[in-house]
Parts: C-alpha cells; sequence; structure tokens
C-alpha cells in the first residue's frame, strides 16, 4: 500500500509517501513545507514527489493525517487536503495525534507522557500506556504548568518525552526520566498511519476532524461576550 502522510500541526511540517504491508515499512521519500505556506505549497509538493517516484494519486492507497493538537490554521490545510483527496479517490484514512506520535519515540514501557509546548503558559499533555510496542492511549489534555506538574506527580510516568527544553526543564524538577527529542515530523505519522490502516483503524471522511484540545480564539471570544 502506498500511504501519503500530511503533518501540518506545527511551525513547520511536511508530507512522506510510504510503502507499508503487513510484514514491512519503508519511506519512500519525505518533504518539508515551510510555515505560513502550507496551503500554497501542499499540494505541488505532493505532487512533485508522486513524479518523482514514478506515481499519480491513483497509485495512493490510504492517507495518514497529524489531527493534532497544534496551529488551528495549519491543521485545517492539512486535513482539508486529505479530505478532498480521499473523497475523490475513495480510500481510507488513518489519523495520529502529534501526542501519540511524540509518545512512540519513547524507549521504555509503561506509562508515557508525551508534553507539546501549547503557548500561554500552557502544556499540551498526553499519557499512553506503551507494551509490547503498542501504545493506547489514556488520556489527553491542556493543562497549565502547574496543573501539568501535579499531573506527573500523580501519575510517575516511566519517562516524560517531549521535543521542548523548556518543558524538559521544569519536568526535571520533579525528578523523573525525561527525554528531548527531535518533534516527529510526517516520517512517524506514516508509520503509525500505516500501521493503523492495515488495522481497520480508520475514519470516514465526514468523522475527519482536528483534535485540537484548545478552543480557537474566535470561540472563546464570541463565548466571553454572550
Amino acid at each position: 500500500m502506498l500511504i501519503l502522510a500530511i503533518d501540518t500541526s506545527g511551525q513547520s511540517g511536511g508530507i512522506a509517501l510510504a510503502e507499508a504491508d503487513a510484514g514491512s515499512f519503508r519511506v519512500v521519500e519525505s518533504a518539508a513545507i515551510a510555515g505560513g505556506t502550507f496551503s500554497a505549497q501542499l499540494i505541488p509538493t505532493l505532487a512533485a514527489l508522486l513524479q518523482k517516484h514514478g506515481y499519480t494519486v491513483k497509485d495512493l492507497g490510504g492517507f495518514a493525517a497529524a489531527s493534532g493538537p497544534g496551529s488551528f490554521t495549519g491543521l485545517r490545510v492539512g486535513l482539508s487536503a486529505i479530505k478532498g483527496l480521499a473523497e475523490t479517490l475513495h480510500k481510507p484514512i488513518a489519523t495520529v495525534s502529534v501526542l501519540e506520535a511524540l509518545a512512540s519515540m519513547a524507549d521504555r514501557t509503561g506509562t508515557i507522557a508525551s508534553a507539546i509546548d501549547a503557548g500561554r503558559k500552557e502544556i499540551f499533555l498526553g499519557l499512553y500506556k506503551k507494551s509490547d510496542g503498542a501504545l493506547v492511549m489514556l488520556r489527553e489534555e491542556l493543562l497549565t504548568q502547574q496543573d501539568f506538574l501535579a499531573t506527573l506527580a500523580t501519575e510517575r510516568p516511566a519517562v516524560i518525552i517531549t521535543a521542548d527544553a523548556a518543558i524538559a526543564e521544569l519536568a526535571a524538577s520533579l525528578q523523573p526520566a525525561v527525554a528531548v527529542v527531535t518533534s516527529p515530523g510526517s516520517e512517524v505519522i506514516a508509520r503509525i498511519g500505516a500501521r493503523k490502516l492495515l488495522a481497520g483503524e480508520i475514519v470516514s471522511v465526514e468523522a475527519l476532524d482536528a483534535n485540537y484540545l484548545r478552543r480557537s480564539d474566535a470561540e472563546i471570544f464570541f463565548k466571553g461576550n454572550r
């Protein structure tokens, strides 16, 4: 199966083409897309990758979408592209949480805490149970820094994994194991998405939506003024 993975959740993003079956996974090639250019560059970048490797969009067998949390605008661009392609081609979609992708990079078993800077002195936290290479989500939430530390003290995860040095420094005050890694990109999304697609863990075009964890400023402003 030829898989297209799209990650437009952050300030920068990317796409990846990968081949997968029940026994193997291989990234054909990935390409970065600069922040602020997602809507303009995503489809041309995809077209160039497909042409380079002798494929057309009709060869795509499934899609892996980074569903958030992350940029409201960026996620909408990526998910809209996948919706359009999947609806046209009648191919399955698997969603991958960015917190899930981050947790998958942990080299330990047990409870894994993945953390992403949410701005405004808040943190996106994912708690996952990892065993035999499989991840099971316990919960994902948006927390203040104080609540983040309180949750870590209560849950006592085997490791806290993050791509943000400031979060790592904050978490280290509790003296847990902390791993700082490079942010997972489209290749990690492709790997997890491939497993889900092959296992039948898919969502419909109609059900595909972003996992924001936080309300948009527009929603907050609207409700605050009702």
